[in-house]
């Protein structure tokens, strides 16, 4: 996998190209975010209850990222070789790649998603899978069905290698290296 950053400006619409024609399309979605997981389009719409959980971990990351010279955000993931282009509730990713259009998985330094009613089997399973495969090193994932976080890490090509958690919500969960700070969960 490169560790280029996505530039859609050298990218253009081709016809002759499917994946490439699909993310193009997605980007252009007028009024809305949307993201293709497994071929499928979703219009991005998160609850107020979302919203909540990543406004409390970014709150409690931003002092180290800005320290450590990153971003955060909810900016595009693409995964390359797939019909995959994801919008993550919250990622962390360099300073240097702020401007690009999408980076990778593996671009970025953490990534973040918070179930819903909706999409929590994509996000316990699908994209779990996807993140590691391709490289993400560490993914948070804030269950709110089942009132738990999960960290993931270790990232291979059949899955995550190490897991903390499911811990309940009020327990508090490690980020390691470049974060190393333990995440208060009880607002979640």
């Amino acid at each position: 996998m490169s560790s280029q950053p996505i530039d859609s400006r050298r990218h253009t619409y081709s016809a002759d190209d499917p994946e490439t024609a699909l993310k193009y399309a997605i980007q252009h979605v007028q009024g809305s975010r949307a993201q293709i997981v497994e071929g499928v389009i979703q219009l991005m719409s998160p609850t107020w209850g979302h919203e909540k959980a990543i406004k409390k971990i970014r709150r409690q990351i931003e002092p180290k990222t800005d320290k450590i010279g990153c971003t955060v955000g909810a900016g595009n993931v693409d995964l390359p070789g797939t019909s995959n282009w994801y919008i993550p509730d919250l990622a962390v990713i360099p300073e240097k790649l702020e401007d690009a259009r999408a980076v990778l998985a593996d671009q970025t330094l953490l990534v973040v998603e918070v179930t819903s009613d909706s999409n929590g089997d994509t996000d316990r399973i699908v994209k779990r899978r996807r993140y590691a495969e391709f490289g993400a090193p560490l993914y948070l994932l804030v269950d709110q069905q089942e009132g738990s976080c999960t960290l993931f890490s270790e990232p291979g090509e059949l899955g995550y290698t190490r897991s903390d958690g499911p811990r309940p919500f009020g327990a508090p969960i490690h980020l390691p290296a470049p974060f190393d700070l333990d995440l208060d969960t009880s607002e979640f």
